[in-house]
């Protein structure tokens, strides 16, 4: 069946590049499709998968490298003190090759690349002439994590996994062995740690890709249910058919049924302690007469007997409650059957009411102001001007991911929030520097989101940094993937300064841009990028040569390339000046 597989595989590739991505090399979106069966349950959207793909030379063999605190994607401006005791870090290193086999010349890469970057004792800044610049920026936020949160005694899990085409029926057994070695210098290397590895071929990818999700789900309650009518319903359900209710067929929590951009679980907080202990309490007090209970938005809802039947499930309240009940009961044979939990289900597809019930229910709550961003007037009014344009902006995270739409057209807040930093506001080195924070701090949130610029603005800055991001992967090949990637923002503005010609401009000059071509763009692009690395180089150089990833995130560098660039425009106007004498 191994040949029949590999025919299957090839053509739900094909068919999903197609649909989804079909500006990527083949390679390319072979490592993302892995990476997206891999981490279904993580909940990733294409950015973050795309951010965690290693790519280029000198990538060690290992293609994708993502890292997990509490079950939460962690990225360079995470906020380590939210953690607290035993905290759980889970890292994946990831091989994803479309050859027909598994080669045992790249389980010793994968060795080669682990034995250095995950030796605590060596001088990151010397393995950055042996590995490419993402991988050891990869490999020092993940140090620096594990270093930071030491102290809370966290327990590390790190998977080696090898994707290809291959049959895994048919591993050689000196790559098992191979694979068997990676795991014991894993756990050499982090006392206590717990180090897995896993092959898969053709046969395990289709079966991954077979995994659907379900937000038509069934929930058992209690007696008799309250309703005024077919669009609100208070149930009591036991904590046991609640805990069912939010699981899937592998005992894992359904984390695509949580409301994505109200909040996180919120870890060892105070909040979730008083939950846990209810939880272990052995008195007469039944649990929702302690807890504020659980809010579902369904979209449709039907009652048989004493089960309920929802649809497009979202919990949009109660995620620390639901998360601690599973950390709770999972592994248990004996669940709680006689303790129960309260909660409300709301019927409504209407969006506009749907962000008031999430807010409203929220607000009652102590959460930071930041993580209701998304039902702010002006993301809907964002959302509706991007479709209108046939582009996707998800104020839910993966809404249109899962609705299978195009890779280049789906904007998120944090990537718009950075295309507006960077092409209006002209702080590339805080688009750079803080990819997820950016709209958690009140001052930086009101400058993006600022209800004076016009809708077509937004969509214009999104277009931008989609062009570079093509531009980048397709093109200018004489520059590291690495450099690119992290000047793409100070690229946008210097594009801006060459379009607009001059370095000075406001928001006013970006919005008589809405019309501009921006196909057209590439020429320029290539030419500002060349300009770029050169001023780039300079600076680092004067700076005992910082690494490119440290002077993108330096506001003394923007100060520089401005510098450097009106010299640059000066010249052209002395050089006008003089051929108009002539």
């Amino acid at each position: 069946m191994a040949d029949n597989d590999i025919i299957l595989l090839k053509n739900i590739l094909e068919q999903k590049k197609k649909q989804v991505a079909n500006s990527l090399a083949d390679d390319d979106f072979f490592e993302i499709f892995t990476f997206e069966q891999i981490l279904k349950n993580y909940e990733l959207s294409y950015e973050e998968f795309i951010s965690g793909k290693i790519g280029g030379g000198d990538d060690g063999g290992i293609d994708g490298f993502f890292a997990f605190v509490n079950e939460e994607l962690l990225d360079e401006d995470a906020d380590l003190s939210t953690f607290k005791k035993n905290p759980t870090i889970v890292l994946f290193l990831i091989q994803a090759k479309r050859s027909p086999s598994f080669s045992e010349i790249a389980v010793e890469r994968a060795i080669t690349t682990v034995e250095e970057i995950f030796d605590l004792t060596k001088d990151m800044s010397v393995l950055r002439s042996i590995y490419n610049a993402n991988l050891i920026d990869k490999a020092e936020m993940f140090r620096k994590a594990y270093l930071e949160l030491a102290a809370n005694h966290p327990e590390l899990q790190v998977n080696y996994l090898f994707a290809s085409k291959g049959d895994t029926d048919n591993i050689h057994p000196k790559v098992r062995h191979k694979a068997e070695t990676l795991n014991d210098i894993i756990s050499k290397k982090f006392a206590g740690a717990s180090a897995i590895n896993g092959f898969m071929g053709a046969r395990e990818l289709l079966e991954m890709t077979r995994l659907e999700k379900s937000y038509t789900l069934q929930l058992r309650f209690l007696e008799n249910y309250i309703s005024r009518g077919a669009d609100n319903y208070v149930i009591l359900s036991t904590l046991k058919d609640y805990y069912d209710f939010v699981i899937d067929k592998d005992d894992k929590l359904r984390r695509y049924i949580f409301e994505s951009n109200v909040r996180d679980y919120q870890g060892e907080v105070e909040v979730n302690r008083d939950i846990q202990r209810t939880l272990e309490s052995n008195d007469n007090l039944d649990f929702w007469w302690l807890n504020n209970g659980i809010t579902i938005l369904a979209s449709k809802a039907s009652i048989v007997g004493k089960t309920i039947t929802l649809d497009d499930v979202q919990v949009v309240n109660g995620l620390q409650t639901t998360t601690t009940i599973y950390n709770h009961l999972k592994g248990k044979n004996t669940k709680d059957e006689n303790r129960s939990i309260l909660i409300r289900i709301i019927v409504t597809s209407d969006p506009e009411t749907r962000d008031r019930i999430i807010k409203a229910t929220n607000f009652q709550t102590a959460i930071p102001p930041a993580s209701l961003r998304a039902t702010d007037r002006i993301h809907r009014d964002i959302e509706d001007y991007f479709l209108s344009h046939n582009w996707f902006y998800e104020r839910r995270k993966n809404y249109y991911k899962n609705l299978g739409k195009q890779v280049d057209k789906i904007i998120s807040i944090p990537y718009l929030a950075q295309a507006v930093m960077a092409v209006v506001l002209c702080e590339p080195h805080n688009a750079r520097s803080k990819p997820s924070s950016l709209i958690k701090r009140d001052v930086d949130y009101k400058s993006v989101f600022d209800n004076s610029f016009k809708l077509g603005m937004y969509l214009f800055c999104a277009k931008i940094i989609k062009t570079i991001d093509m531009f980048i992967r397709s093109y200018a090949n004489d520059y590291s993937v690495h450099d690119k990637s992290n000047l793409k923002y100070h690229l946008a503005m210097l594009l801006m300064f060459k379009i607009l010609k001059k370095t000075k401009y406001g928001f006013k000059d970006i919005e008589s841009l809405e019309s501009f071509e921006l196909d057209a763009t590439f020429d320029i692009l290539n030419q500002a990028l060349s300009e770029l690395i050169q001023i780039a180089q300079k600076y680092a150089t004067s700076q005992g040569n910082q690494p490119i990833n440290t002077i993108a995130k330096s506001k003394a560098f923007v100060t520089f390339l401005n510098s450097e660039y009106n010299s640059v425009l000066n010249q052209v106007e002395i050089n006008n000046i003089l051929t108009e004498g002539k």
